[in-house]
C-alpha cells in the first residue's frame, strides 16, 4: 500500500509515492498544464506501474487551507481534500498548507541539507521560523517539544515595512502599482521583477521586465549592473523581514529559509551585511543577533515533511 505525496504550487506541482516508508521518485509537472489538482494527480497515477495500490494522500498547498479546502494563492485551482478523496477513490486525503508541511521536515534535516548564514546558537527546544520566497512566499513555526506542532502563517501577505529612507522610495514606487505592498510583493520571484521595474523607472528607463532567473543569474554573473542592485535590495529586505518573523515567533531555535530562490544565492545571504540587516531589531538586537540562520539547499524538501505527516498519521 502506498501513499500520494503532492507538493503544490502555483508555478510546480509535484508527486510522489511513499512505500514502506520510503518516499520513491518526484515528478513535477507544470500547475498551469492542467484544469485541476484532479487532472494532474490522475495523469501522475496513471503512469504507476500496474498493480500499484494507493490508498491515501497527504498533499501541501500553497495558499490557506481551512475546512480541507484551499484557493492556490497564486493559481486558479480550488483545491477539495475530499473531492480528491472520492475521486482518487482514496480511504483518506489530508490538505495543509505547503509551508505546514514544510516545517515538520525541521527535525529531520541533516547538516547536508543546511548551507549556514553567518554564526548563531540554537538552544535546545526552541521554535525554528521557516521562510520562503519562491513564486509566493510562504511561512510557518515548528515548535518542538513532546508533543511537536506547526503552525502556518499568511505573513507573507502582511505590510512590508522600510528600514531606512532607500526602502521607504521603493516601496513607495511600487505603491504606484500595487494597493497594497505586502512582502510577498518583493520576498518572491515576481518581487524581483518588481524591484527591477521599480530601480528602472527610478533612473529614468523603461521597464524591461525580465524573468526572475534572468535577473539571479544577471546578478551572479555580473552581466547586468541593474540586476545585482535588485538582488541587493531583495537580500536586504529578506533579511529585515527575516528578523521580524524571528521576533514574532521567538524563533530562538533558528530561521531557516526555502524556496526556489535562496538556494540559488547562498553566496550572497552569506555577506556580513544581511546578519546585520537580520538583527537591526534596536533594543533587542542583541536577542536576534544570536539566532542561527541557513538556507535549506535539500532538494524537494517539503516531501521529507509530507513524509513524515504521512508516519504521524493525525
Amino acid at each position: 500500500m502506498s501513499c500520494l505525496l503532492a507538493d503544490v504550487g502555483g508555478t510546480r506541482t509535484r508527486f510522489a509515492l511513499l512505500t514502506d516508508g520510503q518516499v520513491g521518485p518526484i515528478e513535477s509537472l507544470r500547475t498551469g498544464a492542467y484544469a485541476s489538482m484532479h487532472d494532474a494527480a490522475h495523469h501522475f497515477l496513471n503512469g504507476q506501474p500496474d498493480g500499484t495500490i494507493v490508498e491515501r494522500a497527504v498533499i501541501a498547498a500553497a495558499g490557506p487551507v481551512s475546512g480541507g479546502r484551499c484557493k492556490l494563492t497564486n493559481a486558479p485551482w480550488t483545491l477539495d481534500a475530499e473531492s480528491l478523496r472520492q475521486s482518487l477513490r482514496l480511504r483518506s486525503a489530508r490538505l495543509v498548507n505547503d509551508l505546514e508541511a514544510l516545517a515538520w521536515a525541521v527535525p529531520h534535516f541533516g547538516d547536508e541539507d543546511l548551507a549556514v548564514v553567518g554564526e548563531g546558537s540554537a538552544p535546545v527546544g526552541e521554535p525554528v521560523a521557516v521562510i520562503a520566497p519562491g513564486t509566493g512566499l510562504g511561512l510557518s513555526c515548528y515548535f518542538p517539544g513532546t508533543t511537536p506542532r506547526t503552525i502556518a502563517s499568511e505573513a507573507g501577505h502582511a505590510t512590508l515595512a522600510a528600514s531606512d529612507a532607500g526602502d521607504a522610495a521603493i516601496l513607495e514606487m511600487l505603491r504606484t502599482r500595487f494597493d497594497h505592498v505586502s512582502a510577498e510583493r518583493v520576498l518572491s520571484g515576481a518581487g524581483l521583477v518588481n524591484l527591477d521595474a521599480a530601480l528602472a523607472t527610478r533612473d529614468g528607463h523603461d521597464p524591461a521586465w525580465p524573468t526572475p532567473e534572468d535577473i539571479v543569474r544577471g546578478a551572479l554573473y555580473g552581466s547586468a549592473p541593474r540586476h545585482g542592485a535588485v538582488l541587493e535590495l531583495f537580500c536586504g529586505f529578506l533579511a529585515s523581514f527575516a528578523g521580524d518573523m524571528a521576533l514574532t515567533f521567538a524563533a530562538r531555535g533558528g530561521v531557516l529559509i526555502g524556496g526556489g530562490i535562496a538556494p540559488h544565492i547562498v553566496p550572497l545571504l552569506r555577506n556580513p551585511s544581511f546578519r546585520t540587516r537580520f538583527a537591526a531589531k534596536g533594543r533587542f538586537a542583541g536577542y536576534v543577533e544570536r539566532i542561527p540562520i541557513a538556507v535549506i539547499v535539500r532538494p524537494e524538501p517539503t516531501f521529507l515533511g509530507l513524509a513524515a505527516l504521512a508516519a504521524r498519521g493525525d
